[in-house]
C-alpha cells in the first residue's frame, strides 16, 4: 500500500558480461507508474564464471551439477551486486522493498519442438532467488518468462511493457530499439491503446560483434569501443550478403531470439577464415549485419503499420557510435535518440524494466503484452520469494 517503493531490478543479458544493478524508486503503477533512477551500478563476472556460463548457453555438453551449481552461485552473485548498490547509493539494505532478478537466461527455445512424443517450447533462468530473499531480507521476484509462455506466448520481449508505460506519446510515434547481444523492437504508434504495441528480436546486436573482437584480439578487448574498430574496416558484401540469408530474418513477428540462433554458430561464418581477410573488416562486416537487420525490420515489419517519428535506442550498442551512424544512414526519415535523452541511461534500461515488472507484479498487474509476445491474454509474471522485509509490510514487526 506504499505510495512510493525503493526497488532494485537486476539484468544479466546474452552478452554475459556482468550484473546491470538498478536502484529505482517506484510511484504507483500501471500506467500511473513515475520513476526517478537513484543509482546505477554494473558489475562484471569473473572470467572463469563468464566461460562456464558461456559453455551452458552456447549448448556444449555439461552435467547437471554445473547447471545446478551455476544457478546457486549466480544467486550469491546477484545479492553481493545488490549489496554493492547499497553501497553506492549510501542505503541501508532494511530501505529496499523489492527486487526483480531476470537472471541470467541458459536457454531459450519459442517455438515447440517435438520431445518425449509432445511439443515443447522451454526457457531457463537461473540465479537461485532464495539467494537473494536470504542475504538482503529483501522480497525478491524472479523467473518472469515462463508464465507467459504458459500462456503460449514466447516469453519475449517483456520490456514493452515497460516501454508502454515511460515511453508512449500523444503526438510522437516511437520505437524503441534496445541493442544487446541480441537487438529488438518495441513499435509504439502516437496516443497508442496497449493493443497497438508490437515488439520483437530483429535479430543480432553486439554479440557477433563482441565474439569476433574477443576472439581476434585474445580476449584482450571484450567490444568495439564506439565502433573505432568497424569504422576503420570495410563490408565485406559476398559475407554480409550469406549472413543476412539467414531463415530468421524472413520470419514475421512475435518471433524471439538468442545465443541459440546468433551465437557461435552464425558467427562462425565471420571467424572460419583462411587468413585472407582482415580483422577490421570482419568487425565493420558483422556491425553492418546488426544495422541492416534492425533497418529492415524497421522498414518492412514496423512502418508500414504505424507512423513513426522517433527512434530512441538503449542497450550496449547505444554507445556504437559507427553503428549509430549506420542507423542514422538506413532510416533517414527517423529522428535517432538515446535513452539518456529521456533521462534513463542506455545501459541501465534494462534493469530499470524489471524493477518496473517486479513492482507490477507486487500489484498483481499483468506484465506481457500479448500482441508482443503471442500469448493468448495477459498474465502476471514471475515468481515470488519473501524476505523479512514482508513481516514489516505486513505490521508483524516494526520497521
Amino acid at each position: 500500500m506504499k505510495e512510493s517503493r525503493l526497488v532494485v531490478g537486476l539484468m544479466t543479458g546474452t552478452s554475459l558480461d556482468g550484473v546491470d544493478a538498478a536502484l529505482v524508486e517506484i510511484i504507483g503503477s500501471g500506467l500511473l507508474t513515475q520513476i526517478k533512477l537513484k543509482y546505477f551500478y554494473s558489475v562484471p563476472f569473473d572470467s572463469k564464471v563468464r566461460d562456464q556460463l558461456l559453455r551452458v548457453a552456447s549448448g556444449r555438453l555439461v552435467s547437471a551439477q554445473v547447471i545446478s551449481h551455476l544457478n546457486f552461485l549466480l544467486g550469491i552473485l546477484y545479492s553481493e551486486a545488490v549489496f554493492k548498490l547499497c553501497k553506492g547509493a549510501r542505503i541501508d539494505l532494511h530501505q529496499l522493498d523489492l527486487i526483480g532478478s531476470h537472471g541470467q537466461t541458459i536457454f531459450h527455445q519459442s517455438e515447440p519442438s517435438v520431445f518425449c512424443g509432445r511439443k515443447i517450447a522451454s526457457t531457463l533462468q537461473i540465479g537461485e532467488p532464495s539467494f537473494l530473499a536470504e542475504n538482503t531480507g529483501v522480497t525478491t521476484i524472479s523467473d518472469f518468462r515462463p508464465r507467459d509462455m504458459a500462456a503460449g506466448g514466447k516469453g519475449a520481449p517483456l520490456i514493452p511493457y515497460v516501454d508502454y508505460i515511460l515511453f508512449r506519446d500523444l503526438r510522437q510515434g516511437r520505437v524503441l530499439l534496445n541493442i544487446g547481444g541480441i537487438a529488438n523492437v518495441t513499435s509504439i504508434p502516437a496516443s497508442p491503446k496497449i493493443i497497438q504495441v508490437r515488439a520483437f528480436d530483429t535479430g543480432p546486436g553486439n554479440m557477433p560483434i563482441d565474439i569476433v573482437v574477443r576472439r581476434f584480439t585474445q580476449n584482450e578487448k571484450k567490444f568495439d569501443h564506439r565502433g573505432e574498430i568497424a569504422r576503420s574496416g570495410k563490408v565485406i558484401p559476398t559475407l554480409l550478403e550469406d549472413l543476412l540469408a539467414d531463415p530468421y530474418f524472413a520470419l514475421k513477428p512475435p518471433k524471439t531470439a538468442g545465443r541459440e540462433q546468433f551465437g557461435e554458430h552464425f558467427t562462425s561464418k565471420l571467424l572460419d577464415q583462411d587468413g585472407s581477410r582482415c580483422f577490421e573488416d570482419l568487425v565493420c562486416t558483422a556491425t553492418e549485419v546488426t544495422a541492416q537487420s534492425v533497418a529492415r525490420a524497421i522498414t518492412e515489419l514496423v512502418l508500414p503499420q504505424a507512423h513513426i517519428d522517433q527512434l530512441i535506442i538503449s542497450g550496449g550498442g547505444a554507445y556504437n557510435d559507427f553503428l549509430l551512424q549506420r542507423l542514422r544512414a538506413l532510416l533517414p526519415q527517423l529522428e535517432v535518440l538515446r535513452s539518456d535523452d529521456f533521462g534513463i541511461p542506455a545501459n541501465a534500461k534494462e534493469a530499470v524494466g524489471f524493477a518496473i515488472l517486479a513492482n507490477e507484479t507486487l500489484n498483481l498487474h499483468s506484465g506481457n503484452i500479448p500482441s508482443a509476445t503471442g500469448a493468448r491474454h495477459p498474465v502476471v509474471l514471475g515468481k515470488v520469494v519473501c524476505g523479512n522485509n514482508y513481516k514489516r509490510l505486513r505490521g508483524i514487526v516494526k520497521s
